[in-house]
Parts: structure tokens; sequence; C-alpha cells
């Protein structure tokens, strides 16, 4: 989008930029057949309702496209305003063991808003959070996305050797880190494990560096409501803990990660991005197994 209009949306208040993003992901899903045929068969995949859930999934992922200027371009009073903690105990447990904390952001409900939650209202700010992002392919789209996510004291690893490192420094400094755990890595940086019966290429980097830094490991995640007393559209910061440890066992971790998602997508299902295609081989891996035992 044209900054003008994305300096517009960020003027608009919350619960008008979600209604617009309703409708542009239900204009999405008429126009488009690829998106439409992903979304449902990652739904019947999961053992959704497909007919039941479809459109309210699609507007959802178009209220996730809209309200992100909103996020990256509003000051922080405004951001504050809009966060209502639930499950607050589950963090303050970890944060008070002292030790770093890995914040888990799946694509589920608004993944742009708990960053910031890191570095604004984890209790007294300011935080330091060192979020692990995909450089934009699209040299023009590069100083957008990096000032928006860059705000308020986000620092930004790129997803590449040199940004792991980084994400190790800052852990052993005791800083918290933040990674998108179903966002499919490169070739070689992942396991072929199942997430909902179906492989797919995971991400090894969490177990990596909750064992290399003795780090906790928190699923967070802002469900998107239509009201936060009664003021308005906002979202719920909620935490869930990890069922087991990660051991440093690479796809033993990958799975409990993949399990323990699952277990969260199904409390908020229509706020997860289905039309994300997480089930493509990146360049460079090995087929999946099932793949490779047909050859």
């Amino acid at each position: 989008m044209p900054l003008l209009l994305l300096r517009l949306i960020a003027r608009l208040p919350l619960g008008l930029v979600h209604a617009l993003g309703g409708v542009l992901g239900l204009v999405t899903y008429a126009l488009s057949p690829t998106y439409r045929r992903r979304l449902r068969a990652n739904l019947a995949q999961a053992g959704f309702n497909v007919e039941r859930l479809a459109l309210a999934c699609a507007r959802e992922a178009g209220k996730q496209a809209v309200e992100t200027p909103w996020i990256w371009m509003r000051p922080p009073e405004d951001l504050r305003r809009v966060m209502q903690v639930v499950d607050g105990e589950v963090e303050r447990a970890a944060v008070e063991s002292g030790r770093p904390v890995i914040y888990l952001t799946p694509h589920l409900g608004c993944f742009e808003i708990t960053a910031q939650y890191c570095v604004l209202n984890r209790w007294q700010p300011p935080h330091s959070l060192t979020a692990l992002y995909r450089v934009p392919r699209k040299e023009i789209l590069r100083p957008l996305v990096e000032f928006g996510r860059r705000r308020n004291g986000v620092e930004l690893a790129p997803a590449s050797l040199g940004g792991v490192r980084q994400l190790l420094r800052a852990l052993k400094r005791g800083n918290a880190v933040g990674i998108l755990p179903d966002q499919v890595p490169s070739g070689g940086d992942g396991a072929w494990v199942p997430f909902f019966g179906r492989p797919a290429y995971t991400m090894t980097l969490p177990g990596k560096l909750a064992t290399a830094a003795d780090a906790d490991v928190l699923f967070i995640f802002g469900e998107r409501v239509r009201s936060l007393d009664g003021k308005g559209a906002g979202f719920r910061i909620r935490f869930q803990k990890l069922s087991e440890p990660l051991s440093g066992e690479t796809e033993r971790d990958a799975l409990r990660v993949n399990l323990d998602l699952e277990r969260l997508i199904r409390t908020c299902p229509t706020q997860y991005l289905w039309g994300y295609n997480r089930y493509k081989q990146p360049a460079g891996a090995a087929p999946p197994p099932a793949v490779q035992g047909s050859r």
C-alpha cells in the first residue's frame, strides 16, 4: 500500500480498521481461488468444520493485514490502551524465575501487538526484545517493515546465521527474544514433524536457543476482541506454557512446539492464518518422509 494510505489507516479507530479488514478478507477469499483452496484445505486438515469457519477465518485474516499499519504507526499510549493481559501469572512466573524468556508468537491473532506488549506493557517499561524476522524480498518494503517493527525498543534479528547469534547474545544478557515458530524455515534449518497430522517443515531454533541459554519458553498471542472494557476494539494478550520443557533433541522439540501450538490454535481457531502455506517444501530441504517413502 502507498505510505499515504497506511497513514490514513493508522488515523482510524481500531474498530473501524477491523471492520474494513473483515471486508477485505472476504473480498480476497472470493477473488483468489488459490488462497481459498489453501485456507479450506488447511482447515480440513486440522479437523475443523470448513463450511462453518472458512468465512470467519477469511475475515480475521483481513483484519490482521489492515491492523498492521495501525500498530506500526500509533503512539505508545494508544497501543497500551488496546492491550488487556490475561493469564499474566504464566508470564510472571517465567520472568521471576530469573531465566531469559523466549516468546513464541505464532500466526494467531495479532502477532504485531505482542512484540509491542513485550516492550511497552511488560510491567514497567522500557524492556528489551530481540525479534527474529524475515527480510522482505522486495527492497522497497524493507524500510517500512523495519520502521514498523523496530519501534519502542524492539530490536530486529534477520533470519540468518548472524541473526541467530544475535538472538543468543540477547538471551545470554538476560533479554527476551521473539520467534514465529510456525514460519517455514529455510532448507536445512528445520525438521519434518507433524502439524495437525501432516508433515510440516518446522523450526528447530526454539529448542536450540532454549538449551544453549537455559531459557524459559512461552507462547504469546494477541487475541482480537470486539470490545475492551467497553472502550472499543482491542487485544487480549494471552500466554501458554509448553506442556514439557524443550530438551535440545531437535525433532522431539519441534514436535512438542507443534503439538502445543495445535492446542493453542484450538482455543481460537478463526484467528489462525489458515491461508499461510504451512506445508510447503522450502528450497534446499529434503522432501517430507511420506514423499521420500513413495519413491
